[in-house]
């Protein structure tokens, strides 16, 4: 018989993978997640019939979307959120947050890294979120390389305050950290500059692609640093938009294959704009990955 010392033991060395050794980590197949962003404007209506709508379409783990700002999650606090993720069967391991720098009316945006952070860490371990992740860097919180180093330093600091919660911090990329300064991607500023067990990353594979990176090589030059992965393929258009994964041209088969090595433990489909019914191309997504990816 496994004795209380043994257990608390054996839980608190997991717990500690999460920040040494991600990469040993297998990721749970059976998990399939949506971030909630592409369907916001339903939560923003009816959050508890979409989620029960989402968990239909056979999502079953969510990352949430609009903490910031109201430091509620969808009008509800922690508790009450949690159950109605409960009643649907619904797991939320990751959530998005942003810096703070920019103010909103001239006034300081509560419930972000610079503002509050404390007590969005503490609402994030209620619901039971592992993952916490700066979602965006606005226009004005971008700057040369000298401020991307402060903001890593930032990010540094906020992944202390999620370490001591039992979270670990992340930060999700777009294109444009991959825009060169200097002869350098202000994206290898953050991944360089911050601590590596405080500091993972959440890789958006789109913008990656979109932004003509290889995200097989970033696996490879910084093995389990990518826990958390955001799923939307790109059309094949010299627009080169948004698709329903699998109805593009980005390569998720031989990505996937890589998943041990990047670390990761979670994926989200993502869809930012859809050419009709945000939960029919949610549903397309699904469908694909279900016969293709897991």
């Amino acid at each position: 018989m496994t004795s209380r010392r043994d257990f608390i033991k054996s839980t608190s060395l997991l717990s500690a993978g999460l920040f040494i050794k991600p990469s040993l980590l297998k990721y749970d197949k059976s998990l399939i997640g949506l971030q909630l962003y592409t369907v916001r404007d339903a939560m923003a209506s009816d959050p508890a019939g979409t989620l029960a709508r989402v968990a239909q379409i056979g999502y079953n783990s969510v990352e949430g979307a609009t903490y910031t700002g109201t430091q509620k999650f969808y009008g509800m606090d922690a508790a009450a959120f949690k159950q109605l993720l409960k009643q649907n069967g619904l797991i939320m391991p990751s959530a998005h947050y942003r810096l703070g720098e920019e103010k909103q009316n001239g006034a300081d945006v509560h419930g972000t890294l610079l503002h509050d952070w404390q007590k969005a860490v503490d609402d994030a371990a209620a619901v039971g979120i592992k993952y916490m992740v700066c979602a965006y860097l606005s226009d004005s919180e971008r700057g040369g390389l000298d401020h991307y180093k402060q903001v890593a330093a930032q990010f540094n600091q906020a992944g202390e305050v999620c370490k001591k919660a039992g979270i670990q911090f992340c930060y999700h990329n777009h294109a444009f950290e991959f825009d060169k300064q200097d002869n350098k991607f202000p994206y290898d500023i953050l991944l360089n500059e911050t601590d590596k067990n405080l500091v993972k990353m959440e890789i958006d594979i789109y913008w990656i692609s979109k932004a003509g990176q290889d995200a097989i090589k970033m696996f490879n030059d910084h093995p389990g640093r990518f826990p958390l992965w955001h799923i939307k393929d790109m059309d094949n258009t010299p627009e080169h938009n948004f698709t329903e994964v699998g109805n593009g041209v980005i390569d998720f088969k031989s990505i996937f294959k890589h998943a041990d090595k990047a670390g990761m433990q979670y994926f989200f489909v993502e869809q930012d704009k859809t050419p009709g019914s945000p939960f029919d191309s949610i549903t397309k997504s699904i469908s694909y990955i279900k016969k293709n990816l897991v």
